[in-house]
């Protein structure tokens, strides 16, 4: 039995905006890759691109090989815990594509596994510019050279089912070990010396019949010793900044409209994690949100580390809408059905057009890879928000978005994620407010 690797992603420029999906086939013993495909299909959502490039995908696979087994990665947990059957999928718009896609092999032939993104960088970019062609008025369609390579790769594919054969009696050819080893050995990279490196989704939750993932499996996974070393991380230090006058009768408060200092007990909060910091001797750089709050918590911490401030829009809190200055009863007797809305779909707004939790985790992805190719291998403070912090955590755990209820966050604590080079991430702090103790 023939296998297949689909590789498949989606994006929007909006989040509901222009949207475009790309899917790659390739050759599960070569890597080589077998086709592509690429589409811009309007106005979507991100997770709509990424359903819509799943079934692409293997719709793809299928037409090249109807009885093949198939093994999918994509960076979106979402889609990958939902096909998994692990999570419900509960948004109207995914459930018809969701089905769509388990017809299109038997479930028994397909397996799922969550990258990084930096693992999936050859369906995003086909998605992009799928988008590309689309802002253009175009359909995206494939270079000629790289349609002539495409039919070159699925003809030599289709002349090896001979070699599959004989992979399935045990005889597979050194070009497949090879490959495997290659993979493996990303998935089992070592840590630093003294880090425990964190495992991949597909280690922690084995998603094949035989109870183990395909591209993971334990007699092809090499020990931690046998794996490069990653070098040390980058490391965020994150520091939600101290109270303001707003924070005790927690009011909302984000980036549009109120933009509060710090009150006196806040200055007193900035002060103690100062010297917190200074006694631990890590930080090597810090960031802040461009907000009155977190700046003026920034400078306590800077002056007493003798360091300066870079301020980054990225980190700014959530836009909340018309809902700023507003306490949360104010809000729910106010706007009962935007709240409630809010609150079960991480796509709706604040009332008056704020900023939505999956616009608010677009940014913050890109603000984390920005930052973590700035700062690798250093420790940087990153002082922000509580919606910033805990989108981070968030994602570094491959959480989903409703987990952002489930955690406090108190003013003036610290945090910290470490991000290694293969693109894993490690939660090693979260909340700590030790240092405001008397």
């Amino acid at each position: 039995m023939r296998e297949f690797i689909v590789e498949a992603d989606g994006g929007s420029r909006g989040n509901p905006g222009p949207a475009g999906y790309g899917s790659v086939v390739s050759d599960a013993a070569t890597g080589e890759t077998l086709a592509e495909a690429a589409e811009y299909i309007g106005i979507a959502t991100n997770n709509v691109a990424e359903y819509r490039g799943l079934l692409a995908g293997l719709r793809t696979a299928h037409a090249l090989d109807p009885a093949a087994q198939v093994h999918v990665r994509m960076d979106s947990k979402l889609a990958v815990e939902q096909m998994s059957g692990r999570w419900k999928i509960k948004h109207p718009d995914l459930k018809p594509l969701a089905a769509e896609a388990s017809r299109v092999f038997p479930p028994d032939r397909v397996t799922y596994e969550w990258i990084p993104r930096e693992r999936n960088k050859h369906a995003d970019r086909l998605a992009n510019e799928a988008m590309d062609a689309g802002a253009k008025g175009e359909q995206w369609s494939p270079s000629a050279s790289r349609a002539a390579d495409m039919a070159a790769a699925a003809a030599a594919a289709a002349g090896s089912r001979a070699a599959g054969a004989a992979r399935a009696k045990g005889e597979a050819p050194a070009a497949a070990a090879g490959s495997r080893a290659a993979g493996a050995a990303r998935m089992g990279a070592a840590a630093p010396p003294g880090e425990q490196r964190p495992t991949t989704p597909s280690e922690q939750h084995p998603s094949s019949s035989s109870g183990e993932s395909r591209s993971t499996s334990s007699e092809q996974r090499p020990g931690w010793s046998a794996a490069p070393d990653l070098g040390a991380p980058a490391t965020f230090v994150l520091l939600r900044h101290g109270e303001t006058p707003l924070t005790p009768q927690k009011r909302f408060s984000g980036s549009g409209g109120t933009n509060p200092s710090l009150s006196d007990a806040g200055r007193e909060q900035a002060r103690r994690v100062a010297e917190a910091l200074a006694t631990r001797g890590t930080i090597q750089a810090i960031v802040a949100s461009p907000l009155a709050r977190t700046r003026e918590t920034a400078g306590f911490v800077a002056t007493r580390l003798g360091l300066d401030v870079t301020i980054d829009d990225g980190l700014r809190e959530t836009d909340f809408g018309a809902w700023e200055g507003l306490t949360f009863g104010e809000v729910r007797e106010r706007h009962p059905d935007d709240l409630n809305a809010w609150l079960a779909d991480p796509e709706a707004h604040p009332t008056g057009g704020g900023e939505s939790f999956a616009e608010t985790a677009t940014r913050m992805e890109a603000t984390r890879e920005k930052l973590v190719a700035a700062y690798a291998g250093r420790t940087v403070l990153l002082v922000t928000h509580v919606t910033p912090i805990k989108t981070l955590v968030r994602l570094a755990l491959g959480a989903p978005p409703e987990s952002l209820f489930r955690m406090e966050l108190s003013a003036a604590s610290l945090s910290a994620v470490a991000y290694y080079a293969d693109g894993n991430a490690s939660v090693r702090l979260f909340n700590d407010t030790s240092h405001l103790r008397p």
